[in-house]
């Protein structure tokens, strides 16, 4: 996959952010730039790199708003799970409540890959499951690398395969 970063220790990762709800703290789009302000300000993380912003339909239940979605790369020393404990601690402070399966929230942070690594433990699975289905991750992860590979495919013969219904690109 390539994606060992220029640094020893550290290691290039792919985060998937997403939300849809605007609660007192900000609307998705505010909760995924204080996620990436978080992100960059962390000591551990470096080289932070943010996709365009897309709106899209939700994967779930359709009686919920459309999303904004963005991917981010970053350099990390952070360890697979320490980074997924700081995904989560970054839904946490956009006050993430999880209502029901691919229901509605203000904040959604995945890890998507994780260097060249595979992980499948009972927390976290990398390559995130479904990422070769989703145009939500694929669109914005071939804009920030388009010579990625996932599972030896490259990127944008995945992202060229998408369906872009439902995908719009954000000013």
């Amino acid at each position: 996959m390539e994606q060992e970063s220029n640094s020893e220790n550290s290691k290039r990762c792919y985060l998937g952010l997403g939300g849809n709800l605007t609660n007192e703290l900000g609307t998705p789009s505010q909760h995924i730039q204080t996620a990436i302000e978080s992100l960059q300000a962390h000591p551990k993380i470096t080289q932070v790199k943010a996709s365009s912003l897309y709106a899209s339909k939700p994967m779930g239940p359709q009686d919920q708003p459309d999303f904004i979605n963005a991917v981010v790369e970053i350099d990390t020393t952070l360890t697979p799970h320490d980074l997924l404990s700081f995904c989560q601690q970054l839904e946490q402070q956009a006050q993430r409540v999880r209502l029901r399966h691919w229901g509605e929230r203000s904040l959604d942070v995945d890890v998507l890959l994780y260097a060249d690594e595979f992980i499948d433990t009972e927390t976290l699975k990398v390559p995130h499951p479904g990422i070769t289905q989703r145009n939500f991750v694929l669109i914005p992860l071939s804009e920030l690398n388009p010579t990625l590979a996932i599972n030896k495919v490259p990127i944008t013969d995945l992202a060229q395969s998408q369906d872009w219904t439902g995908l719009t690109r954000l000013p």
